[in-house]
């Protein structure tokens, strides 16, 4: 594969998602980026089960199927447009293990990557560990010329874990004639 036909990260990224605890890819959105048909990718999976543990692979059941459909805003309508079969959630170990089934030159170097795209989310998230870490103990230190500190440890925390507050409405408000 050229340098130039590489995926862009961002577009892998976005589509990594969180279901079970789990960051994984659903196997509709491996088969865009292979560039074959999920109809190709579930056969040649289904073919090789062996090689895809219940930790590397699993079936949605119904509602998350359900949930995930809800989230596409507007459905097509006709006949053949969405699957009748529940998806497949491929993890990490499992998009890897996909190389070896579908043996081609673009699914190989789409696997990789792929994977670089994991290890870098990995690795993201060790260095907010780590930082978040360092300012705690600078926190704990001295807590009198720390103000600027907490408030930085503070920002950090909320950006690691937002905190979902009711905001008001942004706008005029216009009052009702009586």
């Amino acid at each position: 594969m050229k340098k130039d036909s590489l995926l862009p990260e961002e577009r892998i990224f976005r589509k990594i998602i969180i279901l079970r605890d789990q960051k994984v890819i659903l196997d509709s959105d491996l088969a865009e980026l292979y560039g074959v048909p999920t109809k190709v990718l579930k056969q040649a999976v289904r073919r090789n089960m062996d090689r895809f543990p219940k930790y590397f692979l699993f079936e949605l059941n119904e509602s998350e199927t359900r949930s995930l459909r809800s989230q596409i805003v507007t459905l097509e309508t006709g006949r053949g447009k969405y699957s009748k079969y529940r998806a497949f959630a491929f993890t990490e170990q499992g998009v890897a293990m996909l190389s070896s089934v579908l043996n081609s030159p673009t699914a190989v170097s789409v696997n990789i990557q792929i994977m670089r795209v994991f290890v870098r989310m990995r690795q993201l998230v060790t260095s907010y560990k780590t930082l978040l870490e360092k300012i705690e103990k600078l926190e704990a230190s001295d807590s009198d010329k720390n103000k600027h500190i907490r408030n930085i440890y503070g920002i950090i925390k909320e950006l690691l874990e937002p905190a979902i507050k009711t905001r008001r409405p942004i706008g005029f408000k216009t009052s009702k004639s009586k």
